[in-house]
This record gives C-alpha cells, sequence and structure tokens, in this order.
C-alpha cells in the first residue's frame, strides 16, 4: 500500500488464464480492460501491453475460440461492470463475432449498465466524450459502420478462402490426409477376407492397418 496515494496493486492468474491486474482506490468508478484472443495458441501480450499502457484497474483475459464464443471472463467482468465504471477494449471486434453481436454488446454496456467503454484503436468510440446528443450520434454512427466493415471483412476472408481451395482443386491438388498406399499384398488378403477365411481385423495386421481402414478400403 502507498501511503501517498492510498492506492494498493495486485496481479493473480485464475484457473481459466485470467490476468487480473487491480488498483484499489478510494475514487468511484474503475476502469477495466477487457482482451480476448480466439484460441489457446494465440498470444494475448499485444492487448495486454496496450492495457497496461494506458492504465486500466483490472484486465480480464479470455482465451476462447471464436466459433463457440464461450467467454467466462467477459460474463463475469459485466456481472461487476457498474454505471460508473469505464470498459476498455483494444479493437472493436473483441466485443462480438458479427456486426450484431457488437452491437448488441454495446448497448447492453452504455444504455442498460450505463458505463463508458473505450476503444484504443478508434478514438472517436470512446463514450466518455459523448455525453452531449451529438457526440453519442458520431459514436453510434461510427460503431455501426466500423462493426459492419469488420463482418464484411471476415467474410470477404472466408470467400477468398473458399476460391482458393477450389482453384486448387481445379488444378489437381489433394487437401487432407494423403492416401494411404494399399500395398501389393492388398488383393491377395481381400480375396481372402471375401471368402471369410480371415477376419478383418487380421487383414488389418498383416497390410499394417487398422480393421477399420480395411473395411473402408473393401468397401470402395
Amino acid at each position: 500500500m502507498n501511503e501517498s496515494t492510498g492506492i494498493s496493486r495486485a496481479v493473480s492468474h485464475g484457473a481459466s488464464g485470467q490476468i487480473a491486474e487491480e488498483t484499489i482506490t478510494d475514487m468511484a468508478g474503475k476502469v477495466y480492460g477487457y482482451v480476448r484472443v480466439s484460441s489457446r495458441d494465440q498470444n494475448e501480450a499485444r492487448q495486454i501491453d496496450a492495457m497496461k499502457a494506458y492504465g486500466v484497474d483490472e484486465i480480464c483475459v479470455d482465451k476462447q475460440s471464436g466459433k463457440d464464443f464461450n467467454r467466462p471472463e467477459y460474463q463475469r467482468l459485466l456481472a461487476r461492470l457498474s454505471a460508473t465504471d469505464t470498459l476498455v477494449v483494444k479493437s472493436i471486434d473483441r466485443l462480438g463475432r458479427n456486426y450484431a453481436e457488437i452491437l448488441e454488446q454495446w448497448r447492453a454496456i452504455t444504455k442498460e449498465i450505463g458505463a463508458a467503454v473505450v476503444v484504443l484503436d478508434m478514438p472517436l468510440l470512446d463514450t466518455r466524450r459523448s455525453h452531449d446528443l451529438t457526440g453519442t450520434l458520431i459514436a453510434d454512427i461510427v460503431l455501426q459502420l466500423l462493426s459492419y466493415v469488420a463482418e464484411t471483412e471476415r467474410r470477404f476472408i472466408r470467400q477468398r478462402q473458399a476460391e482458393g481451395i477450389a482453384a486448387a482443386k481445379a488444378r489437381g491438388q489433394k487437401f487432407g490426409r494423403p492416401r494411404i498406399d494399399r500395398g501389393p499384398e492388398y488383393p491377395k488378403v481381400l480375396r481372402l477376407w471375401e471368402q471369410k477365411a480371415i477376419s478383418a481385423a487380421e487383414a488389418g495386421r498383416r497390410l499394417g492397418v487398422s480393421h477399420g481402414t480395411f473395411l473402408k478400403w473393401a468397401r470402395e
């Protein structure tokens, strides 16, 4: 505890990978930083560094896939967020996977809870500066535009990936696991199995594959 400022700082690591850096003061309202990466292999350090540079009181981290979008730390953060608090994110897409979800979360935080939101990558999206009607309208318009652009960009990426795969297939490029060579003994082993002289398990053993793989070959 620093007696001259009345501020104490603590850092904790939760079981789900949460990193919490908390500043306790006598002032009303806290500044929360929210960090999300879409898989456990991605590094959240860049977002965390941005939060620390901004000077947030507490950082909450979710490492979840974008497909499932199960965000336990975010849900706990929303439960604690009050009208005097501020939520800071690095970019607008940290709030949701698509246009509709981003808008839903923005309205829940700013309208229902009444907290402020700061988007570091877009200074215009800072509701602390939007207390008048004009400022609020500008923030809402910019939010909708950026959310739409973010979702459109993701759609274009998926479309380009699909087109690239289709073009590669047209050129004869193969995807997935390479086919296993059945070997010269396969016809003989297949005949023995068809004659019920050996089992599928024995056929697979002789060919060096599982009985399931052998049965798949036999049905082709």
